[in-house]
């Protein structure tokens, strides 16, 4: 099931929309963290085969959705081996979490003990709660044969323990609307004190190199990415590289509009502030400006209550389950209301330049 919510403002404007500060568990303000809220969720966790274990000391670290605020779409990490920067320490991955008001992104972290991370089935001994992969023993890192992929001719620190799980969706979010209810334990608060490492230069690099192929966008791959898990990061090519065989559920961009076609109110372009002509007095000048700041202000204020208003229709949609015919019709509408709008405040911003236009000193027309 797909979530129809807002996209938020292009990078320049983001500074206008409120910091939001998720606590899901009041009884545990440590999991808090700020950030831009997002008002719709990520597509469900691909299906996927998980790549060789390169060598000894790599641990492996599970795909995600990650956004991208440019391009407001949601694009794949794929899943990768990476060497612990640290004898003892795991990996907490990192997980998208409703607060009330968007979803917030709650970044992963090494440290002793692996800890909250939403509930997420991410598989490969991440299913939810802990980590059931493998386990540190004597400064030596001894893998689960059952849920990863090793080469036990290779690499003999191995052990075969069988890990029952219930693998009932692939929800990619903690909260909200058909996400997973997850709680933290007690043993993962207190995993929270521990001492952390944030992401490494190697997953940063693979992040920002997943963030650049557009093959990776959730609206290109249509929650099926085709660099699904890689052997070591940042190599999205060759016999290391494992596709997804299939999308974790059905996924629906979240608008059809053509091109030039704006349906709803993000779709728009930016509001503009043009240079307004002098009329040769600067306390006009000023005023003038001040008048045209206000306006498009207002505008933009107007712009954002519709696409508001728009949201709260696609959550409608979703909680029903509705059909096809009936989100179409609901598109068409929000493209009509969006279009009348966008003509409104063309002919509110031609009209306010003919008026200064009107009042400009004669010497600099």
């Amino acid at each position: 099931m797909h979530i129809f919510f807002l996209r938020p403002l292009r990078f320049a404007a983001l500074f206008a929309l409120t910091l939001a500060v998720i606590v899901l568990c009041p009884p545990a303000p440590v999991f808090a963290q700020i950030g831009v809220a997002i008002m719709f969720g990520p597509p469900p966790i691909p299906v996927y085969d998980q790549p060789i274990c390169p060598g000894d000391g790599y641990l492996w670290t599970p795909g995600y959705w990650a956004y991208d605020y440019d391009l407001g779409d949601y694009y794949w990490v794929p899943g990768t081996w990476i060497l612990a920067p640290e004898v003892g320490f795991l990996w907490t991955p990192g997980w998208w979490g409703w607060s009330g008001e968007g979803f917030v992104f709650h970044e992963g972290y090494w440290g002793p003990h692996v800890g909250f991370y939403g509930g997420i089935n991410y598989g490969f001994g991440y299913f939810g709660l802990g980590f059931e992969g493998g386990r540190w023993d004597r400064g030596h890192f001894f893998y689960n044969r059952a849920v990863l992929n090793v080469n036990i001719t290779e690499m003999h620190n191995v052990y075969n323990t069988t890990v029952y799980h219930e693998n009932v969706n692939h929800v990619s979010f903690n909260g909200g609307n058909g996400g997973i209810e997850a709680r933290p334990r007690p043993e993962e608060i207190a995993a929270e004190h521990d001492r952390h490492i944030p992401p490494i230069a190697a997953q940063t690099e693979h992040i920002q190199q997943a963030r650049s192929n557009p093959q990776l966008r959730a609206s290109a791959n249509m929650g099926r990415p085709p660099i699904a898990a890689t052997e070591k990061p940042g190599e999205f090519s060759g016999h290391g590289v494992a596709a997804a065989k299939a999308a974790g559920g059905t996924y629906t961009p979240r608008t059809n509009a053509r091109a030039g076609s704006p349906v709803h109110p993000h779709d728009l372009p930016a509001v503009e502030h043009p240079a307004l002509p002098s009329t040769g007095n600067q306390k006009q000048d000023h005023k003038n400006q001040q008048e045209q700041d206000k306006m498009l202000a207002k505008q933009q204020q107007e712009r954002d209550k519709l696409q508001q208003q728009q949201d709260k229709e696609h959550q409608q949609l979703a909680k029903r389950n509705a059909d096809d015919a009936a989100r179409q019709q609901v598109e068409q509408r929000h493209q009509q209301q969006t279009q009348q709008l966008q003509q409104k405040h063309q002919q509110q911003q031609q009209q306010f330049q003919q008026q200064v236009q009107k009042h400009s000193s004669p010497s600099r027309k």
